[in-house]
């Protein structure tokens, strides 16, 4: 069994546990597929990738609010496309740190924390959630992958080489 067929079948697998889970919890399903999305984006894999999503994904959360409330403090609608230029520059330098250089992660924080109109305290958990299933995911997959090919037999043809 090929690597991406084994990660094709835990994460399709878990996607449904993922959106039960969502919806029990109250959480945003679509978030915690952004979280997912973050951890198979990531550079890193395992457990680095882990925590290199969770920690730019909720920095993304942090910048998404800052754009928000300090694009509200004057009336002028130039202010707010001035303060989205400064944080996107902050959002992107910030990747000088080891545990922020995941670019795309903090934008998708940051573009959820915009989606739920600033509802951090629900987009929170459900990015958390989700970059934990993606991490599942794909090690579920590698040892489905692993176990299954341990199993089988080396054909004959292959036997003699």
């Amino acid at each position: 069994m090929s690597t991406l067929l084994a990660i094709a079948i835990t994460t399709g697998i878990l996607s449904g546990i993922w959106g039960w889970v969502a919806l029990s919890l109250g959480l945003l399903s679509w978030a915690g597929f952004l979280g997912c999305t973050a951890y198979f984006a990531s550079p890193k894999d395992g457990l680095k990738g882990l925590v290199l999503s969770l920690c730019t994904t909720l920095s993304g959360v942090f910048w998404g609010m800052v754009i928000l409330h300090l694009s509200t403090l004057a009336s002028l609608e130039i202010i707010g496309y001035l303060v989205t230029a400064i944080v996107a520059f902050l959002m992107c330098i910030q990747a000088k740190q080891t545990w922020l250089n995941f670019i795309p992660g903090t934008f998708i924080g940051s573009c959820a924390t915009f989606a739920s109109n600033g509802d951090w305290a629900l987009v929170i958990p459900s990015l958390v959630l989700g970059v934990f299933f993606g991490y599942i995911m794909k090690a579920t997959g590698l040892w489905l992958q692993k176990k299954i090919n341990k199993s089988q037999p080396i054909p004959l043809s292959q036997e003699s080489k």
